[in-house]
């Protein structure tokens, strides 16, 4: 039976929240292997002068330890 773990990070992106999510994948993989799946925590927007500048999302990343 694997064992699975848990991290949560945070990643933002200027195109949008499914770009967040793709940038925290991506980030992650750089240093953990066999991602099964990211679990949208929260997602947050930052505004400046009335507009959307960047989107954030928290995400909790599971992945199966070796």
């Amino acid at each position: 039976m694997p064992i699975v773990k848990v991290i949560e990070v945070i990643a933002y992106s200027e195109k949008g929240v499914d770009d967040a999510i793709r940038v925290a994948v991506a980030e992650a993989s750089k240093t953990v292997r066999n991602i099964d799946s990211v679990f949208v925590k929260d997602i947050k927007v930052h505004v400046k002068d009335g507009k959307v500048t960047t989107f954030g999302v928290i995400c909790k990343i599971s992945f199966r330890i070796d």
